[in-house]
Formats: C-alpha cells, structure tokens, sequence
C-alpha cells in the first residue's frame, strides 16, 4: 500500500510524514528536483502543472495525500494555477492511472461566509473572496465531482513543532483588523496526522469535514502565549463567529485531537 503525499516539503508536510512513517505507511512523495524527503520515502521528481510528470508519481498508489497549495502570494494567478490546475492535473491522473485510490485533500476553514450565526459548518455557504480560499472551494468541487473515493480536510489555523506559524498570527490577522477577543479554531501538526490516519482508513470518505482542537482561543491569548503585541479593545466583536469552526461532525466519524489546546501545547513544548 503506497500513500502518494504532494506538498510534502511544506510547512505541513515535512511534519507530516514523519509521523506517517512512524504509523507504518509505505510513502511517495512528489518532489521538483532539488528537493529531499525524509529517508524511507520514495521520491518522484514532478510538477502538478506537468501533468505527464504525474504519471509515475500516481501509478500504483492506494491514496493520495493532497496538501500542495499556493497561499501567501500576491499573484492571484499563481494561487489559481497551484490550486485549481494543479488539482485537477492531479485528479486526472488519478482517475486515469489509480482509479481505485483514495483522495484526501487539505482545504482551509477561511472557506466560510463571515457573518454565521455561529460555528462554521461543514454545509454553510462559501463564497469566499481572497483567492487562496476562493480556488480551494472550486478545487473541492472539483473533487466531489471526479468519481474518486474521496475526503476533504478544511483545517482551522495550522500550528506547532517549531513552525513559526502561531507566532505570525497576531502581525497576519491584525492585517486583517481582527478583534483582540476574536475567537479562532486551531490544529496542532499532531493532529494532522491523526486526522489524515483516519482519512486513509476511510473514516471520511465522502466527507467534508473542520478538523480543529478542543477550543477555540482568542487573538488576545494567542498574542500573549508567543509574546506578540497586540491592540487591546472594549469595543464590540461585530461578527464573533468568525474565524470558529464547528468540530462535531469530525468527531461522530472517529476524529479526537490529542492535542486539544494551544495551551497543552505550550505545556508541552510544542508550540
């Protein structure tokens, strides 16, 4: 049983993997040259833009771990070739070479409608308008339609092992004139792993699913466990289901984090 893993040298992946290997899993991981994988991991030099480099990358694989994504660019087209092209490249070749395979693809919880009445569902509307959020609804879609066996992870703010991403988000989301007391869904890299597991074992098939922690916490809390900055305020939160992802579905498939806040994770070290 081979797991094909795209984005496998990003902030995701390269936390990823190990823990994949470490639960036993016979890895492949799509690469452009120049970059390494983890020992033990089979390596395919390709480009999800290149669809006939996908080829060897997919033939014989029994799932695939889709993480590959542009996000942080000022190129909006950028971000729709990495997204959007490059998913249905990658589903094409699946569909043609490993029909049989199981596809998981990471999504993001920013695909949600501001202004809920409450924790993002996995059924609430998306309309989107940045662009990284905007192609991965269209890549979703995509995805449901193809034909495959299929699941789509929408995680809350990824964090942990060192990554610097909890602390980017005080200086990111006040960018973004986030309220100090605006509360927002997290994941530890840990959980990643438990939840991509699952996915592979088919608890999700079928399924789009929020995979986050226990308790959502406020900028506020997260600028002071990083020892960030952040403007204090008395004023109103005027959409306070923003940025809070509702984890129950994910949780009645099978789904619990072992890390389930960010304050365990600073107990632990592991931020």
């Amino acid at each position: 049983m081979t797991i094909l893993v795209t984005g496998a040298t990003g902030l995701v992946g390269t936390r990823l993997l190990p823990r994949l290997i470490g639960a036993g899993h016979e890895l492949r991981a799509l690469v452009r040259a120049g970059k390494q994988v983890p020992e033990g991991v089979e390596s395919v030099e390709g480009d999800l833009l290149d669809p006939q480099s996908l080829i060897k990358a997919v033939e014989g694989v029994t799932a695939v771990v889709h993480l590959a994504a542009v996000l942080r660019t000022p190129d909006p087209d950028l971000i729709r070739r990495a997204n959007i092209d490059a998913t249905r490249n990658l589903i094409d070749a699946v569909r043609t070479h490993s029909p049989q395979a199981r596809f998981i693809m990471a999504s993001t919880g920013l695909v949600y409608d501001h202004h809920l009445s409450h924790p993002a569902r996995e059924n609430d509307p998306t309309h989107p308008q940045m662009p990284y959020p905007a192609t991965k609804v269209v890549a979703e879609n995509d995805l449901r339609a193809s034909g495959l066996t299929w699941s789509v992870l929408r995680f809350g703010f990824v964090y942990g092992d060192q990554d610097g991403h909890l602390e980017s988000a005080p200086r990111l989301l006040g960018t973004w004139n986030w309220h100090s007391a605006q509360p927002m869904s997290l994941v530890h890299h840990r959980d990643i792993a438990t939840a991509v597991g699952l996915g592979l074992a088919g608890a999700f098939d079928g399924h789009t699913v929020n995979v986050v922690d226990d308790l959502p916490t406020s900028l506020h809390e997260i600028a002071r466990i990083v020892g960030a900055d952040y403007p204090e305020s008395t004023g109103p939160v005027t959409d306070p289901w923003t940025g809070s992802l509702d984890g129950t579905l994910i949780r009645s498939l099978g789904y619990e984090p072992t890390v389930r806040t960010v304050y365990q994770a600073a107990a632990e070290g592991i931020l």
